[in-house]
């Protein structure tokens, strides 16, 4: 029988929860004031005024609330201080964005990030020193993000710490992101490579890059990203198989690694006798390289000021609590970057800390009741982390990975010995023989991960999807806590803990149930819910655009809607996997901003004129696909039905990128009505297509323009004569669509009017004599 896991703490010492909500307080309070940069100067003031108070008040407070009035006062304290750098820092970030945003403009900035590769194009993160539109300049500190493509680089080498001179167009960001404008970049002049330091971490990445690709596949493509978190050479598929599995932590460097430097670097200066004093400063100095060699990421970052408040605690002789330790990291962390807060990357690396020094030791005695110590032990570290960061990573994908657990019991106890010697392996780079022999040995345990993550993927049923947004977050949240409750007081023989446990399984039960009928009806059920006849679908995606056409089993996709979450769920209540072909009629957001729902699942891309690089990143969201740019005349085949582009003109240059150049296309099928789509189009471009006589009525079915705008030309629709007409807009849109002009235009040529805000999903088939439709919701 194996030995119960013991109950007292660890070496770390008692937990000390006093710093949790300090840490708490000031994350709201960052959280609040980088969402609504606009109050942080009344939060600044309103906090530090409760602090101020409480310090005179406290006279009056008892001594057993002293405690709290200490944890009450200090919170108060962080808060104001958090506020205050967002309020400071806000008139210059405004200044950035008031001449930037929306227009051409050159900058000068620094590189502070690695660079990664997204398809075709380049993405870096920046420290901006000067900003020049025409005559204005502004000078000063500021972070912005940075989109080139590959051959748009000049110059020299572009890693962490190079100089560069951009020009482009720039963006404003969300209100939350660190960076205050995204710059899509037509150039990028390196005018600067890394500083010293700098320049030899990158070039020892690069070797270590080199080294790997001489490796078999796909163990060479993750040993980088395991070793010092560069994950370039990971191909898509690998990836996906990564997210699926839920090993893709794996490829970042976190605590894990920041812990295994600092410890060998610190048991080295041990054996070699040296003092308490010399061996924190051997540590820290080793984990300011590891940092620097991997680059600063959230989760690096939060490690790497955890690490040193341990050995800072450690010279002072007072080893705190792994929770305490934790909290203190992360306020130091917010009150030097507020926009930490609203890192997906950072709050996950905080939250599976936290669950590791929380719940891995619980859940462990709750499991070793059913199961051997040993195993139980080994089951809780990757539960705990599920349990912990599962709401969190549902709001980045709404879908749950039901291997995960399984799958980092495997891989986990692989990934220390590619940190260790693929580390030893990139520092070995100036000595050839011992790099390769060493990446060599690495290399088994990284393609071990490898093979983990693609078997688990491929297992019936990897991803459970899962309802998006908050209350999915709260969903899976309330399912995790019920789960834990039946793990956690398993053992218990009091009649509070049984009923507690008995009501847990009951609602357990409940929402299981509820949820697979759900999961069902939008996934493998869900075709089962409609007309299975269906030849055109308007889905039901807000304010935008995106139709699914059918003909013989071949399916198009005509522009994807503002979100992916929206699409996702139309294609999965169709009961549509693979989609033939992908048409962006232009790369306004309500018509492209959905494109990652249809990465790796699209055949062909028809698309309209691309200008920019933000463009172009649209593009690389859908990962490989064949690109082809649309012009009037150009034609093909879906399934039984043929489809014809009919505008843009090529080569013309009478209507700007965008609305007036939406691709429009006409197609017609045995199996499918006569249709034509008319993306975006205003009345100017509506009568230039008119005045082509490419457009030759009538048509069973019209894509109305532009979400019925008023912007229309009634005569294009007289010569469409549809019956039935589609509007896809959002309910209670900020833009009055669909506009009475256009539903009166169309009410006076007899067509029948269905609108996805009022009717939600709107299917339409071929019947004898015309067409018959299919409405989610009644009118």
């Amino acid at each position: 029988m194996s030995p119960p896991i013991p109950e007292t703490e660890t070496e770390l010492g008692g937990r000390d929860l006093r710093m949790v909500p300090v840490a708490a307080v000031g994350w709201a309070a960052g959280l609040f004031a980088v969402l609504f940069p606009a109050a942080a100067a009344w939060v600044a003031i309103s906090a530090w005024g409760l602090a101020v108070t409480g310090v005179v008040a406290r006279r009056w407070w008892a001594v057993a609330a002293r405690t709290v009035w200490t944890v009450g006062v200090l919170a108060c304290a962080v808060a104001g201080t958090v506020a205050a750098h967002v309020a400071l820092a806000e008139p210059g970030r405004r200044q950035v964005s008031e001449l930037a945003a929306g227009r051409a403009v050159e900058i000068d900035v620094v590189v502070i990030s690695k660079v990664e590769r997204r398809g075709g194009a380049l993405w870096f993160d920046a420290e901006m020193s000067m900003a020049r539109r025409g005559e204005e300049r502004v000078t000063g500190s500021a972070p912005v993000t940075v989109t080139v493509a590959s051959d748009a680089l000049e110059g020299g080498v572009l890693d962490l710490g190079s100089r560069a001179h951009v020009q482009g167009s720039a963006q404003a960001s969300e209100p939350g992101d660190r960076a205050v404008i995204t710059l899509f970049a037509r150039t990028v002049e390196v005018r600067a490579g890394p500083a010293f330091g700098l320049d030899l971490t990158a070039g020892l990445r690069d070797a270590l890059v080199a080294r790997a690709a001489l490796l078999p596949q796909p163990g060479a493509m993750l040993l980088p990203g395991l070793a010092v978190g560069d994950t370039r050479t990971v191909s898509e598929e690998l990836d996906a198989a990564m997210k699926a599995s839920s090993l893709s932590h794996l490829t970042a460097v976190s605590g894990a690694n920041c812990a295994l430097v600092v410890g060998l670097a610190f048991g080295a200066a041990s054996l070699l006798g040296a003092t308490r004093a010399v061996r924190i400063t051997v540590g820290l100095a080793a984990l300011g390289g590891f940092i620097l060699l991997v680059t600063p990421e959230p989760s690096v970052i939060r490690a790497g000021a955890m690490a040193a408040i341990a050995l800072l605690a450690l010279a002072l002789g007072r080893t705190g609590a792994g929770v305490a330790v934790l909290s203190l990291a992360t306020t130091v962390l917010l009150i030097a970057d507020p926009w930490l807060a609203t890192s997906y990357g950072f709050v996950l690396s905080v939250v599976a800390t936290g669950s590791l020094l929380l719940l891995a030791a619980p859940l462990a005695r709750g499991l070793s009741r059913w199961l051997p110590a040993p195993l139980a032990l080994a089951l809780s570290v990757p539960l705990s982390a599920q349990l912990a960061c599962g709401p969190v990573l549902v709001l980045l994908a709404p879908e749950v990975p039901l291997y995960g657990v399984l799958a980092n019991l495997l891989a986990d106890p692989a990934a220390p010995i590619v940190t260790v010697v693929g580390l030893a392996a990139c520092l070995a780079a100036p000595l050839p023989a011992l790099a390769d022999g060493l990446a060599a040995i690495a290399w088994v345990p990284s393609a071990w991960i490898a093979s983990t993550a693609q078997t688990i993927a491929a297992l019936p049923g990897a991803r459970l999807t899962w309802p998006p947004g908050l209350g999915g977050a709260v969903l899976l949240a309330s399912a995790g806590l019920l789960a834990g409750i039946l793990i956690l007081r398993s053992g218990s023989v009091r009649a509070r803990d049984r009923r507690m446990r008995r009501m847990a399984a009951a609602l357990l039960a409940i929402g299981t149930g509820a949820m697979s009928g759900a999961v069902a009806l939008g996934g493998a059920a869900g075709p089962l819910t409609v007309p299975s006849d269906w030849a055109i679908a308007a889905c039901d995606v807000g304010q935008g655009d995106a139709l699914i056409l059918r003909s013989a089993d071949a399916v198009a996709v005509i522009d994807t809607g503002p979100e992916p979450d929206p699409l996702a769920r139309c294609l999965s209540r169709l009961g549509i996997g693979r989609v033939d072909l992908l048409v962006l009629t232009h790369f306004d957001r309500d018509h492209s901003g959905g494109a990652r729902a249809l990465r790796d699942r699209v055949d062909t891309v028809l698309h309209g004129p691309v200008e920019e690089a933000q463009q172009r990143s649209v593009l690389d969201d859908l990962g490989r696909v064949e690109r082809v740019s649309a012009a009037a005349g150009l034609s093909g085949v879906l399934g039984g039905a043929r489809w014809r582009v009919v505008w843009p003109r090529a080569e013309s240059k009478a209507f700007a990128a965008g609305n007036d150049a939406s691709v429009v296309l006409e197609i017609a099928g045995a199996d499918l009505p006569r249709t034509i789509l008319l993306g975006d189009l205003g009345a100017s471009a509506q009568s230039a297509l008119l005045r082509s006589a490419l457009v030759a009525g009538p048509y069973d079915v019209v894509k109305v323009a532009h979400h019925g705008s008023a912007d229309q030309d009634p005569q294009l629709y007289a010569e469409v004569a549809a019956p039935l007409a589609l509007i896809s807009v959002g309910e209670g849109n900020d833009f009055g669509h669909p506009r009475p002009e256009i539903l009166g235009t169309l009410a006076n040529l007899g067509a029948t009017i269905e609108r996805t805000d009022e009717e939600g999903l709107v299917l339409v088939s071929r019947a004898d004599g015309g067409v018959r439709v299919w409405r989610e919701r009644a009118p």
